[in-house]
C-alpha cells in the first residue's frame, strides 16, 4: 500500500527529475525560458502535490484544485498537462494490489470517470488558460460538460497528445516511454539522463501538441529530424554528459523560434512518475 505523503513525495521527485534533465526547448536547470523559471516549476510541484494526493477528492477535483494551487502560487500555467496526466496515475497507485498492477488500476480509474470529473477538468483548463486553446465546436471547456471526462478526452484526442493517453490506456507512456527510460537507466544509472533520452525519443516520434497549437505543423518534421540526429549521437556515447554542448545548441535553436515541446515534457514527467510508483510498490 502507498499513503498520501508517499505519493506526494514520488510526484515531487518525478517533477524534480524532469527539471534536472536537459530538455531542449523546455525549462530545465540548464536553461530557463518562455517567461518561466525553474523556481516556478518547483513551487508548482510543491503546491500541486497536496490536492493531487488528497484521497477525499475525486479525479476531477484533484486536477482542479492542483491547478488552482499552482495558479495561486506562481500566476502562470506551468503544469496543467503534468497534473492532467499524473492525477489518474496517482489515483491508480492507491488501488494497486498483488493482483492489480498500476496499468490495470489506471484502466479502472479512467473507466469510472463521469460528467462531474469533466466539469472539474473544464474549470481547471479554463483557469490555467493554456496558450493556443481557443474554442471548440464540441465540449468546449468554457461551457458545462455533457459527457464523461474520458468521452471529452476522446473528442480532443486527435489534436491533443495528453487527451490521447486517456483513451489509449496511456499507450505512449507504458508501451514506449517507460521501456526506453528503464533501458537507459540500466545503462547509465542516472535518472536525469534517462529522462533526456525519453524526452528526445518521444519528440522524435510524436508531434508535440503544445507546439502544434501555436505553430500548426510548420516545425513538426524538422523537430523530429533534429531529435533523430541527436539520438544517433546519444546512442553512440558512453558518457552522456559529453552531449551537453549539442543540447545547448538545440535549446537555443528551439527557443529562438519560440518552440517549446511542453506536451512532451509533461509526458516525460508522467513516465518518470509511473516508474517511481512501480518501483515503490514492487
Amino acid at each position: 500500500m502507498i499513503d498520501q505523503q508517499q505519493l506526494a513525495e514520488l510526484y515531487r521527485q518525478a517533477c524534480e527529475i524532469e527539471l534536472q534533465a536537459f530538455k531542449p526547448g523546455n525549462v530545465s536547470v540548464y536553461a530557463e525560458g518562455h517567461g518561466m523559471t525553474v523556481s516556478d516549476f518547483r513551487i508548482s510541484a510543491e503546491v500541486s502535490a497536496v490536492p493531487l494526493c488528497n484521497p477525499s477528492y475525486s479525479l476531477g477535483e484533484k486536477i482542479y484544485y492542483a491547478v488552482k494551487a499552482t495558479r495561486d502560487a506562481v500566476g502562470c500555467n506551468t503544469n496543467l498537462g503534468i497534473i492532467i496526466l499524473c492525477a489518474p496515475l496517482i489515483q491508480a497507485a492507491t488501488q494497486v494490489s498483488e493482483d492489480v498492477r498500476l496499468r490495470q488500476a489506471l484502466n479502472l480509474v479512467l473507466a469510472s470517470t463521469n460528467i462531474a470529473d469533466a466539469n472539474w477538468v473544464f474549470k481547471a483548463i479554463s483557469l490555467a488558460a493554456p496558450g493556443g486553446l481557443g474554442n471548440s465546436d464540441e465540449q468546449d471547456v468554457h461551457n458545462p460538460a455533457t459527457v464523461t471526462l474520458v468521452q471529452a478526452m476522446q473528442i480532443a484526442s486527435s489534436r491533443d497528445r495528453i487527451a490521447l493517453q486517456y483513451v489509449s490506456d496511456y499507450k505512449d507512456i507504458f508501451d514506449f516511454a517507460v521501456l526506453r527510460y528503464n533501458a537507459r537507466l540500466g545503462q547509465w544509472s542516472d535518472k536525469s539522463w534517462a529522462t533526456v533520452f525519453v524526452y528526445a525519443e518521444l519528440l522524435s516520434q510524436c508531434p508535440d501538441s503544445h507546439i502544434e497549437r501555436k505553430h500548426g505543423n510548420k516545425y513538426t518534421e524538422w523537430i523530429a529530424t533534429r531529435m533523430r540526429q541527436f539520438l544517433e549521437e546519444f546512442g553512440q556515447t558512453t558518457d552522456p554528459t559529453q552531449l551537453k554542448q549539442a543540447l545547448f545548441c538545440l535549446d537555443t535553436e528551439f527557443k529562438s523560434i519560440g518552440v517549446n515541446p511542453g506536451t512532451t515534457a509533461d509526458m516525460t514527467v508522467a513516465t518518470v512518475l509511473s516508474v517511481l510508483i512501480e518501483e515503490f510498490l514492487h
